[in-house]
């Protein structure tokens, strides 16, 4: 799996969920970003994670070979989007690569919303 690194003492398995808190910090760096929002969106309202939520916001899916990251964000209003949504995959991938020593072989993002405020 794509998450378990081994050496000559043994195995280190990390959880989706520090990969999803470390990607969320990493992505909250980026400029034009106003927060992570909610994976589930009732009735078109999106609602903004706080910095302790970040990981809510991320969606980490590991199979034999294959490590995919979602990111749910909201974008400030003004902002390039696609040039946002750059910033955020080239700053999760490089934080992920040199904190856990691999990067995701893929990194979605999804805009839930634009804030004006």
């Amino acid at each position: 799996m794509k998450n378990i690194i081994k050496n000559s003492l043994g195995e280190i398995q990390i959880s989706k969920e520090v990969i999803a808190i470390i990607a969320g910090n990493a992505a909250m760096e980026c400029y034009g970003l106003v927060g992570m929002a909610s994976r589930k969106m009732s009735d078109g309202i999106t609602e903004l994670l706080g910095r302790e939520n970040l990981g809510k916001g991320v969606e980490v899916k590991i199979s034999e070979d294959m490590l995919t990251i979602d990111l749910y964000i909201v974008v400030q209003y003004g902002t390039k989007i696609h040039e946002v949504a750059h910033n955020v995959i080239e700053k999760v991938d490089f934080v992920l690569k040199k904190t856990l020593g691999f990067s995701p072989d893929k990194i979605n993002v999804i805009v839930h919303g634009v804030r004006t405020k």
